[in-house]
């Protein structure tokens, strides 16, 4: 495992200690063998030790919902893949997958503007620049970080956005946070968020390499947790490890419930995506299980899929419901839930409509913004393709 390491501040340390008594809970669909109903023997962390599963008083929204377009956003993106906000209504920033560019987008007028290209980004297949998530303390260092993919692997860096620069010279150096990610012509995860505990969650893929997902000292087919310097996050499952939970296939949606609790969408091969409420220490099952197993030890997903209908990518929380973005499948999904549970099958969205479906995530209030990913090579682009709609959904 290679890792590119920092000192970490004693204030992160002690916050993250703290906070790790309310990080994520997970269940299993069914079965038995964890509180929580995860047929799991897995290796407890003081994470996950310390973790509150679902309570039975926990409601649930309705069983069905629906879904409102209110507007397109923009049009006109090439090969979109991750979306940050910044604060204030400051517009969103986009990342392309092949250019290795940034774009702010101005929510209100579509605008575009490109702050400049992310240096040392190597696209080819699945890989390139992929998500992007803003500093916790953007407001002070104006830090993007951003994952992609390079010529010798996966990695995570963070590039100063300098609003007084001419556009298309934004972008300062990128100083690489975290390295050593096993990179591949596919599954090469990349979806990047801060968590409510102030630390860094990657979801990585095993670039084709199905053996890594269950190597505990690999970093490929994992949730990775760390400091905002690239350490080991305080409290993570095994000692002196960034690994959070592992035998994943390939990991590109990342979100948190309003209980601090983890989610995670997972590309199947050919029978079952996932979407799985993430416990820390927890095996997912990838190669040996896809989807719901009988198989004790292996953390079930709370919702599967067929390929055909799925092949997620990115997920959002708003109000009690995961929304799920589908690639292959081409619709929004959405998931009710109680507790760690999904509470009702789920329902399916925009079938079609805009074709293959990228990220999702939260906008005001019961609003979400919604990224189209036509123009990746596996989508039938269509006039004003890549597109971001917002949504009204409940």
């Amino acid at each position: 495992m290679i890792v590119h390491r920092r000192a970490v501040p004693a204030v992160v340390a002690t916050a993250a200690l703290l906070l790790t008594a309310g990080l994520t809970a997970g269940c299993s669909s069914g079965g038995g063998g964890s509180p929580d109903g995860a047929r799991s023997t897995a290796p407890r962390g003081t994470a996950s030790g310390t973790t509150p599963s679902a309570g039975p008083t926990e409601s649930a929204p309705p069983a069905k919902g629906s879904v409102k377009v209110l507007r397109t956003v923009a049009e006109g993106l090439k090969t979109p893949w991750g979306v940050a906000p910044l604060p204030g209504g400051g517009g969103l920033l986009v990342s392309s997958r092949n250019d290795g560019t940034l774009t702010r987008i101005d929510e209100k007028t579509g605008k575009k503007t490109v702050l400049g290209t992310v240096s040392g980004v190597s696209p080819a297949g699945e890989g390139g620049l992929l998500g992007i998530a803003l500093s916790p303390d953007y407001a002070s260092d104006h830090m993007i970080y951003a994952y992609f993919t390079s010529a010798s692997d996966n990695r995570i860096v963070r590039v100063l956005y300098d609003e007084q620069r001419p556009p298309g010279d934004q972008l300062g150096a990128p100083d690489t946070v975290f390295k050593g990610i096993p990179k591949g012509f596919i599954h090469n995860g990349g979806r990047i968020e801060f968590g409510p505990d102030g630390m860094l969650y990657a979801g990585t893929g095993e670039s084709g390499s199905k053996g890594l997902a269950q190597d505990k000292e690999s970093l490929g087919g994992k949730i990775l947790r760390m400091t905002p310097e690239g350490e080991p996050a305080p409290g993570n499952p095994f000692p002196n490890s960034p690994v959070y939970s592992y035998g994943h296939r390939n990991v590109q949606g990342l979100a948190w419930d309003d209980k601090q609790r983890l989610f995670a969408s997972e590309f199947g091969q050919d029978t079952w995506d996932e979407l799985n409420a993430i416990k820390p220490g927890d095996d997912y099952g990838w190669p040996k299980a896809e989807g719901k197993s009988s198989e004790a030890g292996f953390h079930d997903p709370i919702a599967q899929w067929h390929t055909d209908d799925a092949s997620p990518s990115g997920i959002a929380y708003v109000d009690g419901v995961i929304w799920m973005a589908g690639l292959k499948g081409q619709r929004l999904w959405r998931v009710p839930l109680r507790g760690t549970q999904a509470s009702a099958a789920p329902q399916a969205f925009l079938t079609g409509k805009y074709g293959r479906l990228r990220t999702v995530l939260p906008a005001d209030g019961d609003k979400v913004y919604l990224v189209t990913s036509n123009t990746d090579g596996r989508g039938s682009p269509k006039k004003g393709d890549d597109r971001i709609l917002e949504l009204q959904v409940k």
